[in-house]
């Protein structure tokens, strides 16, 4: 059985092991594949995992050997999941791998706001400590945490994840989910509008649908506090940038940090990498070593689940 990785790289740069996929037949890797190479690498191939490489329609009328392909992350929009139903192949994800690793770095972002620990680190290395004439300085405002609000859009896993830590710090927990959540944690859930306008912190983490699409945008950011911090680890298109990088420059809102982008990596034209008070960073949050072990392991289940007749989080 002829297994290719068309675009392992992301994945495994090189501190993983790919064994436990080789185990299961003849395993190609392609650390990355452009969309002219996508058939020829795959022509021969039963099994294909991709991450960001589209397999469309017309791909898969091109690929009459293929029966199963894996997509190397949760979300599955790479793959068009209608004409791989028609053709009889299996399209299987990876869910629930990176929970914890993207709370985590939805707190990395919010400390930057609270204490700018790599400012002040800066500072010290460049001989302003020992110039000093005071024990102490601080070149931003020191904030607690204690007390303030954080509203978490999206109340899944990660969600309640990044509300388990909020509420560790002693903060005040809001949510808005597009279903009513019962959870036994300490958290509220209110409408969308009570959460823009009472939050001190924002943090998106629901999933893209046609629904929310751009729904942070100059409307939504009116309602929100002039000291609030946006944070989006979900996914880029649920902010308009434009909208976004505009309140942010006329200090309509105090900050924004961002883990994605409507298009990734982010283009010239992309008014928020120059925005006042927006840090960004390139899609890592579900980047940490631990979780993607789990994801490759995810990813071996997978596939040795579909061979034994027992497909597993099989999607579309």
């Amino acid at each position: 059985m002829k297994i290719v990785v068309l675009d392992g790289h992301t994945l495994n740069p090189g501190d993983l092991s790919w064994d436990a996929i080789n185990a299961l037949g003849e395993l190609t890797v392609y650390d990355r594949t452009t969309p002219e190479q996508t058939i020829q690498r795959a022509t021969d191939a039963e099994i294909i995992y991709t991450n960001k490489v589209i397999i469309n329609r017309e791909i898969i009328e091109q690929l009459p050997r293929l029966k199963f392909i894996g997509v190397l992350a949760t979300g599955y929009n790479v793959v068009d999941t209608d004409a791989a139903r028609k053709a009889g192949i299996t399209v299987c994800n990876i869910p629930a791998y990176s929970t914890q690793s993207v709370a985590q770095l939805v707190f990395a972002h919010l400390l930057h706001f609270t204490n700018n620990v790599a400012r002040h680190a800066r500072s010290v290395q460049n001989g302003d400590w020992a110039a000093s004439k005071d024990f102490a300085y601080w070149l931003t405002a020191q904030t607690e945490l204690a007390g303030k609000t954080l509203g978490i859009i999206g109340f899944g896993q990660i969600g309640q994840a990044v509300a388990r830590i909020a509420l560790a710090f002693g903060m005040n927990v809001i949510f808005n989910n597009r279903s009513k959540k019962t959870t036994n944690l300490d958290a509220r859930q209110v409408n969308l509008d009570t959460l823009l306008k009472d939050s001190d912190y924002i943090s998106i983490n629901c999933p893209l649908t046609n629904e929310n699409q751009g729904f942070i945008n100059k409307e939504t950011i009116a309602k929100m506090k002039p000291t609030a911090i946006v944070i989006n680890t979900g996914r880029g298109p649920l902010i308009n940038e434009q909208d976004l990088a505009d309140a942010l420059n006329d200090e309509q809102i105090a900050g924004a940090a961002l883990d994605v982008l409507s298009a990734e990596p982010a283009g010239a034209d992309n008014p928020l990498p120059k925005a006042k008070n927006c840090n960004i960073t390139p899609h890592i949050a579900w980047a940490t070593l631990e979780a993607r072990q789990r994801l490759m392991q995810i990813a071996a289940d997978n596939l040795k689940a579909f061979i034994e007749g027992k497909p597993i989080n099989v999607v579309g």
